[in-house]
């Protein structure tokens, strides 16, 4: 059931996205058959890079201690639900302005469907290399703009003309979300959790 859209959304998107409006599935039901469990792969993928794998400084490998490494991947995963449910109800929200007639349910459906590929890359925070993390993330940040802007205008059921501007809007204003998380988990870092690293 997790991962019946997974590979549509990769092979034949805007196909899977008129599967995924048809189903319609409740808020509750996206969280539980696709969100929560599909977040788990960055956030544990990330425990255990972090923790057993570790960072090169030169010739000294940094590993962060496992008790501070579960408190930041629990702040991580539910960071993750957050920016789904955020981005979600903001796509909703603006919904208006488009004179789109949807539930909220198809505007979560389609803010985590479109992470998917996002959270699949995950897997690669086994290792957690900057440079490779970053070459490896722009192909994956492309797809997940190229799912947003084939599965908006199929899930709000509106011409592809508003569903690009509308598109647009929603990825400007994701932006923005990212922008303020990353600069809350900045904050969580360096103020609360205060991690302890072992080298």
């Amino acid at each position: 059931m997790v991962f019946q859209h997974v590979w549509g959304l990769m092979s034949q998107p805007a196909a899977e996205w008129a599967k995924i409006r048809d189903r319609r599935c409740s808020i509750s039901g996206c969280f539980s058959t696709h969100i929560s469990v599909l977040a788990l792969i960055p956030a544990l993928a990330g425990y255990i890079g972090i923790t057993q794998v570790g960072w090169e400084f030169g010739s000294q490998t940094v590993k962060l201690d496992p008790d501070n490494a579960i408190t930041v991947t629990v702040v991580f995963y539910l960071a993750m639900l957050f920016a789904v449910l955020v981005v979600g109800k903001m796509i909703d929200w603006m919904s208006q302005t488009y004179d789109v007639r949807q539930p909220l349910s198809q505007s979560i459906a389609l803010s985590a469907y479109t992470a998917t590929p996002l959270f699949l890359a995950g897997v690669f925070q086994l290792n957690p290399i900057v440079w490779l993390n970053f070459l490896i993330g722009l192909p994956v940040i492309g797809y997940t703009v190229y799912l947003l802007y084939t599965g908006l205008p199929i899930m709000m059921e509106i011409p592809e003309e508003k569903g690009f501007v509308f598109s647009s809007a929603v990825l400007g204003a994701g932006l923005v979300i990212f922008v303020g998380l990353l600069a809350a988990l900045v904050f969580l870092w360096i103020g609360v959790i205060n991690p302890t690293f072992s080298g």
